[in-house]
């Protein structure tokens, strides 16, 4: 029996290491800045696009992979007769995952795509315990299986500090957005079951500090944490209250610290940072 393989997109906050260990297939994004445009994990890295981001004349954008970029890889690993199982990014975000379906009925491969309802390092964790079944012996359904319960138990909290960025991708209106600007407004979104919801927003930084002084406190009363990330653009000195706070209560978990993925730091802008982490039942 083949053994399964597991295909995702450059919004995974894998690490180069995870993605080694765990025989994980990416499929990237490419990013515009300023007409010269970039293939994720290839041509441009996280640290680098938001480095560029931040001097560019005009607002990034990024594009979901070429169909026939999903194509090619499923071809090429599933030539073995392996069947595959691709995890892709929340639709709210990213046609991505309705090009990994289109591919996936034209492809020759036995390919299953998941919409994981997320991203960035949270949509890593799905990727790898779907990896660690593939490589022993888990059948597609068991695999699909694992990713509902870790995107059930997996949560994932993002703090925007300017909301210029959400202004300049639509997200947001410009009205809006300039009196936010001038309020010094700040918020805190929570992306769960496929959809980004804003959990509270005020004024300057202790509007932050408030509600994750509550998330803590929910973390604490986890049973069974099983891995924690935080992603961030440039957001060094948030980062690090976070740790202050994480390590205590966590010891033994490795926190996993990155500069976030282009089309996650594209909207949230300069200063925002997202916690995420998963438990057991």
């Amino acid at each position: 029996m083949a053994t399964v393989k597991i295909v995702t997109d450059s919004s995974a906050g894998l690490t180069d290491e995870e993605v080694e260990k765990y025989h994980i297939t990416i499929v990237p994004l490419t990013v515009m800045i300023d007409d010269v445009v970039y293939v994720e994990r290839r041509t441009i890295t996280n640290e680098e696009f938001i480095d560029k981001m931040e001097s560019a004349k005009t607002f990034p954008k990024t594009s979901q992979p070429p169909l026939g970029d999903f194509i090619k890889v499923f071809d090429d690993l599933g030539a073995d007769g392996s069947p595959i199982v691709c995890l892709n990014m929340l639709e709210a975000i990213s046609g991505t995952v309705h090009t990994a379906e289109q591919a996936a009925t034209i492809s020759k491969s036995d390919v299953t795509v998941v919409d994981s309802q997320t991203t960035d390092r949270a949509l890593a964790f799905q990727c790898i315990e779907a990896a660690k079944l593939a490589a022993a012996g888990a059948s597609v359904d068991e695999i699909v299986a694992m990713t509902k319960k870790v995107q059930d138990n997996t949560r994932l909290y993002m703090g925007v500090m300017t909301l210029d960025n959400l202004v300049k991708g639509g997200r947001i209106n410009r009205m809006t957005g300039a009196i936010s600007s001038l309020l010094n407004i700040k918020i805190v979104l929570q992306v769960g079951n496929g959809e980004l919801n804003i959990r509270t927003k005020g004024r300057g930084v202790k509007t932050i500090d408030r509600y994750f002084d509550k998330v803590y406190e929910q973390m604490a009363k986890t049973p069974k944490i099983k891995a924690i990330g935080i992603s961030h653009v440039k957001a060094t000195e948030m980062v690090n209250k976070l740790l202050e706070h994480l390590k205590p209560l966590f010891p033994d978990i490795d926190i996993v610290v990155r500069e976030t993925v282009p089309i996650i730091a594209s909207h949230g802008g300069p200063g925002a940072f997202a916690l995420m982490y998963y438990f057991d039942d």
